[in-house]
């Protein structure tokens, strides 16, 4: 284990590519029922496990884990017959690498978790579980033979197995995700998007920048930059919210559009009480949304409705999600986006999510106009409904003016861009074929001017609509 840390430890090198190429990959194709996770090295001492660093007892360590301004480096070493596991299991998900579908399993399933090593700052993380994630960013990265996939960490998955990591966490943290900043050759729209939710006073993700190195078998393999993302069934609900203990929930199909006739448990995703079959909360938020005194009596609609959603959260969120441009969530998307009781109002509270396509026009029609001309009402009801009321539209509009002045003020986002791009581009520059997005190292330069430009083009969007 000493040799070991020694070389993940080593100065910053780029080794060579993987010896494992895309057609030895495409060899990996086989059933299912052949994918098979090795549990092995039982008898081990996690002697490096510290309260601070390892415990279940420490408090999240958000200095330590989400710096802003540093670009910090994590090494997961995976034994090669697990990684052979986990490239059979995305063959089977989404077709041969290179040459994949490019579009979700038949079935949707997550992909699988193997035990690995986590290295940061001189210290191990034992038997920590990952897997690939991500939906179509990870199908298309796949389908292009990019070997830069998004992680998922969960340090004591595999407790069961390892007595040892009994509650392990990293710094006070359980799970967290590995983001590729898939098609973003700034590598920098998910975090400055969580960045201005958060300037605006809203829960959300806290995220970094890091470098990430796998060790398959030969040696430590540069997979990219990455941006490390706080996983909300995690502690975004315990340390943004009162209590963690109100229903978070992770909508996604037909339902999570809050259309008329759509409820279905099945699809408004419970992430924690998975045992409690309680599901009123947002089927209270359904039948309130389209009640007939929308219509015959606008006040009355708006208390019911403001019993049971925080109308004042979701009026600012859309604020900024729509002056930011995020098209990849609700409105275009049944699915990117959390809801969660607070215990403390007993209200469904919105929480963005998964921002990587946020700070550009966009796809699938691209983001809607401030005022959201073009949107089905009845489609999208959150929106559409709320911005036909008079009252909700004049609370919209005033959190429209106070973001742009704010949390998404021209002079400011532009210099944290800069900032940003000066802190990442070494890293971002160096990452090689077969692991990244950029085509060219001039490609990243050119992706952070146009974020430059959106900005000046948002700030004029917001003052004609204003007018």
């Amino acid at each position: 284990m000493k040799d070991l840390k020694s070389i993940v430890f080593s100065a910053f090198i780029v080794f060579m590519l993987l010896s494992c190429t895309k057609d030895e990959l495409a060899d990996s194709d086989q059933t299912d029922e052949e994918v098979v996770v090795e549990i092995d090295d039982t008898d081990f001492e996690a002697t490096d496990w510290t309260t601070d660093t390892h415990s279940k007892d420490a408090d999240p360590n958000y200095d330590e884990v989400f710096e802003d301004n540093a670009v910090k480096r994590l090494d997961i070493v995976i034994s090669s017959s697990n990684w052979q596991s986990m490239l059979t299991d995305m063959t089977s998900l989404y077709g041969t690498f290179g040459t994949g579908r490019g579009s979700f399993s038949d079935d949707d399933e997550d992909p699988i978790f193997v035990p690995s090593e986590v290295f940061y700052n001189g210290k191990e993380w034992y038997k920590v579980g990952v897997r690939f994630k991500g939906n179509s960013s990870l199908a298309s990265s796949w389908a292009s033979g990019i070997l830069k996939l998004s992680f998922k960490l969960d340090f004591d998955e595999f407790e069961d197995d390892y007595p040892q990591i009994k509650n392990q966490r990293f710094y006070g943290f359980k799970k967290l995700s590995l983001k590729n900043n898939y098609l973003d050759k700034s590598n920098l729209r998910e975090k400055v998007a969580a960045d201005v939710f958060r300037s605006a006073g809203l829960a959300v993700s806290n995220t970094a920048f890091y470098t990430v190195y796998v060790d398959n078998g030969n040696g430590p393999q540069y997979f990219g930059l990455y941006t490390l993302v706080e996983e909300v069934d995690d502690t975004v609900i315990d340390t943004q919210f009162t209590s963690g203990d109100g229903n978070l929930y992770k909508p996604d199909g037909d339902a999570a559009s809050f259309a008329s006739g759509t409820f279905d448990e099945d699809e408004y995703v419970k992430k924690n009480n998975e045992d409690e079959a309680d599901f009123t909360d947002v089927q209270s938020l359904l039948t309130i949304l389209h009640d007939g005194t929308r219509t015959s009596d606008a006040a009355t609609w708006r208390t019911k409705l403001d019993a049971v959603l925080d109308t004042d959260v979701f009026l600012k969120y859309l604020a900024v999600n729509t002056i930011i441009q995020n098209w990849d969530t609700y409105g275009r998307m049944t699915h990117n986006y959390f809801l969660y009781n607070n215990p403390a109002t007993n209200k469904l509270t919105w929480i963005p999510w998964d921002n990587n396509e946020a700070l550009q026009t966009g796809k699938q029609g691209g983001s809607y106009a401030l005022n959201f001309s073009g949107l089905s009402s009845s489609s999208w009801p959150l929106i559409g409904y709320l911005y036909q009321d008079t009252v909700y539209k004049a609370k919209y509009d005033a959190y429209v003016k106070e973001v742009i002045e704010d949390a998404f003020n021209e002079t400011t986002i532009q210099a944290l861009y800069t900032s940003y791009a000066a802190l990442v581009e070494e890293y971002a520059t160096s990452e090689v074929d077969g692991y990244t997005f950029l085509n060219s190292s001039s490609d990243f330069q050119s992706a952070v001017s146009t974020l430059k430009s959106h900005a000046t083009s948002r700030k004029a969007a917001v003052t004609s609509y204003l007018k």
